[in-house]
């Protein structure tokens, strides 16, 4: 199987992002479609996907180009909320559904439009910013300091242990029956395996050694790049931190098996590179339900 946003389907095109280069082809606009952005919510069209706009029936917002297709180009506009006549519905709920090309598309989009939501002032000396470079930075007109928009990498992994069993973890505001691999945010200074290591022991209090990286994905909600890991342990007895994790323990690949197909056990939905770690790992499908 495949997670969402796991493979770019999209040429961001940089070099048309000055002055407005994207809107023009040889002095005459462009046919490009539009995106319209409202936080993580964007327009659909059903089963056929998301619904693209012309410029001209575009509202009016700030602008972001997110590059080009073949000979096609593609834009978003950010908006406070999408209208309802475009049937708005969150990316993260429709991620998995919509083709690869379409998401990779709108996962740039939300991105960088939720950046923007929470950094239209600057830094350093707190003036208004302005938008700049096609959506990608935004500039102070007062000090002129260049914001770019952030990443925050997250770590999260599937631990297994010498019976080769995994480690899953729940959080106290989920459904009953929730598991997920554990994850976290690395912190300034670290390494990827070394962040691996210590938000395990921080929330369940098992010791990891070996740590292999398996595949990443964006998740633009708001603002994380989510790096997948593979780690073993090297003990075994599970403390839970009480504060991020309520409850974790180890599950064999015949326990997830039995419990999946009865629904005692709901795994993260298959937008999520959580469930694809744990795929990996079970080496067979999992038909259980999701919350």
């Amino acid at each position: 199987m495949d997670f969402a946003f796991d493979h770019a389907q999209h040429d961001r095109a940089a070099h048309l992002r000055k002055d407005d280069a994207w809107r023009l082809s040889e002095g005459r606009p462009v046919d490009a479609k539009v995106l319209v952005i409202g936080g993580e919510h964007v327009p659909t069209s059903g089963a056929e996907g998301l619904r693209w706009l012309s410029i001209d029936e575009a509202p009016e917002g700030e602008w972001i180009f997110l590059g080009t297709r073949g000979d096609q180009r593609y834009a978003a506009v950010m908006v406070d909320r999408v209208p309802d006549e475009l049937e708005p519905a969150s990316l993260r709920m429709v991620g998995p559904a919509v083709p690869a090309e379409e998401a990779s598309l709108a996962v740039h989009a939300v991105g960088i439009a939720r950046w923007h939501q929470t950094h239209r002032f600057c830094a350093r000396c707190g003036h208004p910013t302005d938008v700049a470079d096609a959506g990608h930075v935004r500039v102070c007109p007062s000090c002129g300091a260049h914001h770019f928009p952030r990443t925050d990498p997250a770590v999260i992994m599937l631990i297994t242990d010498g019976q080769d069993r995994a480690l899953l973890g729940r959080q106290a505001a989920w459904p009953e029956g929730r598991f997920s691999t554990l994850a976290g945010f690395v912190e300034p200074g670290e390494t990827l395996g070394d962040a691996v290591r210590r938000e395990v022991m921080e929330e369940v209090g098992v010791v990891v050694g070996d740590v292999r990286y398996a595949a990443s994905q964006p998740w633009p909600f708001p603002s994380s790049l989510m790096l997948g890991f593979f780690g073993v342990a090297e003990t075994t007895e599970i403390t839970v931190d009480q504060d991020e994790i309520s409850e974790a323990r180890w599950f064999t690949r015949d326990e997830m098996t039995e419990m999946t197909s009865s629904s005692d056990l709901l795994l993260p939905p298959n937008v999520s590179i959580s469930r694809w770690l744990m795929q990996q790992w079970h080496g067979g499908e999992i038909h259980g339900k999701w919350a």
